[in-house]
């Protein structure tokens, strides 16, 4: 769901990330620059230790702090998503409202754009008194065997 008053446009894209970087007057470092390239290239929720891994699988050497301290500035920044697991967070690239889909037999988070009708959001506001500006949904399932 789109916020009412949305602070900064939607990062929907790498240059949008990027765009997004120098707005805010953070160094886009060639570690910082790695990370983003590879959440959009993966397409998926990482941790940590896999877009390390993933990194210097592609010969670009950074190190883990390099790694954990760019993630850090990165998510503070709302330039990326970071979603606390129980198991420890995941990253991904998109960092505006959206919903999510927990496979639980893969442990994949996929994200999906959901919109509830507004006579549910609607019901919402008048049973808490609290007028919903934004939302995030999280659906829980397993993967269906092909028939």
């Amino acid at each position: 769901m789109q916020k009412e008053a949305a602070a900064t446009k939607p990062i929907r894209s790498l240059e949008d990330a990027v765009a997004q970087c120098q707005a805010l007057g953070m160094r886009l470092s060639r570690q910082r620059r790695f990370i983003l390239e590879l959440l959009w290239q993966a397409q998926e929720h990482l941790s940590a230790r896999e877009i390390y891994d993933r990194l210097n699988q592609q010969g670009k050497e950074i190190g883990h702090t390099s790694v954990y301290q760019n993630l850090e500035a990165l998510s503070s920044q709302g330039i990326i998503e970071c979603v606390e697991r129980s198991d420890g967070r995941l990253y991904g690239n998109i960092s505006d409202s959206h919903s999510h889909v927990n496979c639980l037999d893969t442990n994949q988070i996929l994200d999906v754009e959901v919109e509830l009708p507004k006579d549910l959001l609607e019901e919402v506001e008048r049973r808490t008194g609290v007028k919903i500006t934004d939302y995030s949904i999280n659906f829980y399932g397993y993967r269906r065997a092909e028939v």
